[in-house]
């Protein structure tokens, strides 16, 4: 059977409505967001975003889940025998703010030996927290409340923190965020239990083994940070953060680095390969090869252009990853495909209303007008104020880098 397809991308990226395309189809599985679960409910959490708030880490349903627990579930689904298709948010895998990689410990390979067995109970958690007593040792090495890394690695006020992103307001809507670097919430700067007391891999930019990446056939999907920043920022302010329980905006979750960063290391070390790249076997790049290939071609969608043509991009996404493309895969004004989306999405509410309420995806009528960048701040401003645009403004700049060198990649119609 070919690999699971994972289509990794960032917040806001139209990802539900590309999403909701593949889960008309019988032959697919379709799997939304499970990373999420680990990256800010479970014992190896990486983000601090609910660290004061155990009650709704408790309440979501998902405070036990590690990443070995979700990868778990993804093989079962799998051995049922359909094709998986898996959407979920590159950074939920990558450390925030260049954090150095730790792998999972649920996912760390066991080890025997002196002064190895102390790593591996961690996912297990001890009242609710990774070390018993807070305090574990790895190699020698004490690690009290996690704060220190493996080797003497010290994270200590730079959690969220690198380089003073989180400093002069850039995070400080409503005087939430720490100055000091830590993204804390109502101000105490709690820490989440990264970084591990493991190792990470040369090279591997994320908290998850090599060997466990191979297995997925990886695909892409970007949009504008003019679009996608402030899309995102409207999920953590009223009306919506009643919904979404984001209450804050953080401009590390944009995700555009986290992505760039893994994209290069899937090329780099073959995860992926070069659009025209020759097979491993030599093989001429036909669509159902290219679908159970080893190493599958680089497949990027660009938002802008799935929202122009539909249609032309899915046909070549379609044949990029092994699927045979259905012009009935855009509609999906049915009963009990609706019923069915709107169960999957029920688990981030507020973040997926309008692809809830879709009941298909047609081209839109005029192409999205170029704007200036003083168009862009006036616009910002007028529906959010002068504070929030001036975050908004900085953090679409901070990753316009990012967005163009991927944008390059980016997949066109079939002729």
């Amino acid at each position: 059977m070919a690999k699971p397809i994972f289509c990794a991308t960032h917040p806001r990226a139209c990802s539900t409505a590309f999403e909701r395309v593949f889960m008309t189809r019988e032959d697919l599985t379709s799997v939304h967001e499970p990373f999420g679960d680990a990256f800010y409910y479970g014992p190896e959490r990486m983000s601090v975003r609910y660290e004061n708030d155990e009650e709704t880490r408790i309440a979501s349903g998902y405070g036990d889940s590690t990443y070995k627990t979700i990868f778990d579930s993804l093989e079962d689904e799998e051995a049922k025998g359909k094709r998986v298709f898996i959407k979920d948010i590159l950074h939920y895998l990558v450390p925030p703010n260049h954090q150095a990689p730790k792998l999972a410990p649920s996912l760390y390979p066991h080890r025997r030996g002196i002064g190895t067995e102390a790593t591996f109970n961690i996912a297990d958690g001890v009242n609710g927290s990774h070390h018993a007593n807070g305090i574990n040792r790895v190699n020698g090495d004490h690690h009290v409340n996690g704060a220190n890394g493996v080797n003497g690695d010290y994270h200590v006020n730079s959690t969220n923190g690198i380089n003073g992103d989180h400093v002069n307001g850039i995070s400080g809507i409503n005087g939430s965020h720490d100055t000091n670097g830590t993204n804390g919430v109502n101000g105490t700067g709690k820490k989440a239990p990264f970084p591990f007391p493991t190792e990470g891999e040369p090279g591997n930019p994320t908290i998850v083994p090599r060997a466990l990446l191979e297995k997925f056939h990886f695909t892409f999907l970007i949009r504008d940070p003019h679009s996608s920043i402030p899309s995102y920022y409207r999920c953590t302010i009223p009306p919506l953060e009643e919904m979404t329980g984001f209450h804050e905006f953080y401009p590390d979750e944009a995700g555009y680095d986290e992505l760039r960063r893994f994209f290069d290391y899937a090329r780099e070390t073959g995860l992926v390969r070069d659009k025209g790249a020759a097979l491993a076997n030599g093989s001429a790049n036909g669509a159902t090869e290219n679908g159970h290939a080893n190493i599958p071609e680089v497949c990027l969608v660009d938002a802008d252009d799935l929202l122009d043509d539909p249609e032309g991009i899915l046909r070549a996404y379609c044949a990029s990853v092994g699927l045979d493309f259905n012009p009935d895969m855009l509609n999906w004004d049915d009963e009990e495909l609706q019923s069915r989306a709107k169960e999957v999405f029920e688990k981030w509410k507020g973040f997926h209303e309008d692809a809830i309420n879709s009941t298909d995806l047609k081209p839109r009528k005029h192409k999205k007008a170029a704007k200036s960048e003083e168009q862009w701040n006036a616009e910002w401003k007028e529906k959010y104020g002068e504070k929030a645009a001036e975050v908004i403004r900085k953090t679409v700049d901070q990753n316009m880098a990012d967005f163009l060198y991927l944008k390059q990649f980016a997949l066109k119609p079939k002729a």
